[in-house]
């Protein structure tokens, strides 16, 4: 499959560690040129962009904060200028929390909606003039388990998740005149490097309870994220794909 996204350009949010980082190697591995965009680690997102190049790929780095619209006005702005323009996006960027429901603060839940709901709308909203012009694009926002099992001490990060597939789908229908395609992804339990603010795994998404007895890879994910963007995907939109290795079944 090697070239099958040549002339494609592809914009990863969080893209410096775990899931991210795999889903802009794959990307970058079937041809796409990748802009690299993370938070506050400049190292890390230049990490992937250099790992990219040593491959053989095409890649930048940008630092943009993905609630900040206009942050993400010139991280769009400079791919353009640089790059043609943006033709995949991947919602990538979220945080995870655990706290107890009547500990959440107005503040603590405004944050966490802030990054993966308002950062894939804002995101969502400075590409897709740029696809409509390139005449057509791929937009998919990662989503998760725990917005369809419920999971204890993270209703921001349920809702937050939720919001996001919703989103997905009205766009879905909204853009598709446009040859815009919308989905999202829902990983289960990956084998992933937690953060110390995301607490201990959530014993609802613990391997005993997934029928394959397993933690899923961030190369599944990256994998299914490929598919969607890429021609095997034209048909395919308004969908949560679920990898979850049987830990939820739709």
């Amino acid at each position: 499959m090697a070239g099958v996204l040549d002339g494609k350009v592809a914009l990863v949010t969080g893209a410096g560690k775990n899931i991210g980082r795999a889903i802009a190697l794959q990307l970058a591995r079937d041809g796409a040129t990748i802009v690299v965009n993370g938070r506050s680690d400049q190292a890390a997102i230049e990490a992937v962009a250099e790992d990219i190049r040593a491959a053989g790929g095409k890649a930048i780095a940008h630092l943009a904060d993905v609630t900040d619209q206009d942050a993400v006005a010139a991280m769009v702005a400079r791919a353009e200028a640089e790059l043609g323009g943006i033709d995949i996006a991947v919602a990538n960027a979220g945080l995870r929390r655990q706290t107890p429901f009547l500990q959440i603060s107005l503040a603590e839940w405004r944050e966490i909606l802030s990054v993966a709901l308002d950062g894939a709308f804002i995101l969502s909203q400075a590409v897709v003039p740029q696809m409509i012009r390139r005449g057509g694009g791929a937009i998919v926002g990662l989503s998760g388990i725990s917005t369809h099992i419920g999971t204890p001490n993270r209703p921001h990060v349920s809702a937050s998740k939720a919001g996001l597939e919703g989103l997905m789908r009205a766009l879905a229908v909204e853009l598709a005149p446009h040859g815009i395609r919308c989905n999202a992804v829902a990983p289960g339990s990956i084998d992933t490097v937690r953060g110390a603010s995301a607490g201990a795994q959530p014993s609802t998404i613990r391997v005993e309870g997934v029928p394959l007895r397993r933690r899923g890879t961030v190369e599944e994910i990256a994998g299914v994220v490929r598919m969607l963007v890429g021609p095997e995907g034209g048909y395919v939109t308004g969908q949560t794909i679920h990898v979850n290795g049987g830990a939820f079944l739709t």
